[in-house]
């Protein structure tokens, strides 16, 4: 399948206000428009998961992370620099996102992602994609497509036709990181 037609069919779903099932640099996400609330709600609801548990957001670059945060902590982008594999920082403060993103104490977390489907759908959409694993809460996070139950495939809008035969990498690093300097490993 060439990646340019199923980027063009996944922005278009998006567009709409839909949502996707996609492969990422880690695992295979379910994924929407950042700053669409109603889109955000559809994800929440396919995963039955409660909105006070937070998704996060990937990005392609700085630009879009300025966009998000004003105030980015210097020891984020020593981080982001050095990573050696795919790491999700949680940062104080998000704007410019859908609010039923932000969680209650006021963070969002977000990764950069290289993975090329990911970056140029961010690319055609000019917003953050909503990452969050393909899995009913509670449930393992599956290694592969294969593994992905049927409710959510069927849940979803749009299945993007790429590295279906593929085993995923681990899902990513966490870090929260606060304007004050506070660093914390949420998960390794």
């Amino acid at each position: 399948m060439d990646i340019n037609e199923e980027i063009h069919k996944a922005f278009e779903i998006i567009k709409e206000g839909g949502i996707i099932l996609y492969p990422t640099d880690t695992v295979w996400g379910i994924g929407c428009d950042a700053t669409n609330a109603d889109a955000v709600a559809k994800i929440y609801k396919l995963k039955q998961r409660a909105e006070t548990q937070s998704m996060i957001c990937l990005m392609n670059g700085e630009k879009m992370i300025y966009n998000v945060f004003k105030d980015i902590p210097e020891v984020a982008w020593q981080i982001m620099d050095l990573s050696e594999k795919p790491t999700t920082l949680i940062l104080d403060k998000p704007r410019n996102v859908a609010l039923n993103l932000i969680a209650s104490d006021n963070t969002l977390g977000i990764r950069i992602v290289k993975e090329p489907f990911c970056f140029k759908l961010m690319e055609k959409m000019k917003k953050p994609l909503v990452s969050t694993s393909a899995n009913i809460s509670g449930q393992p996070t599956p290694i592969a497509f294969a593994a992905i139950s049927p409710e959510i495939i069927k849940g979803v809008d749009y299945v993007v036709n790429l590295h279906q035969d593929k085993i995923a990498g681990k899902p990513s690093t966490i870090i929260k990181l606060t304007n004050d300097s506070q660093v914390k490993v949420i998960r390794k």
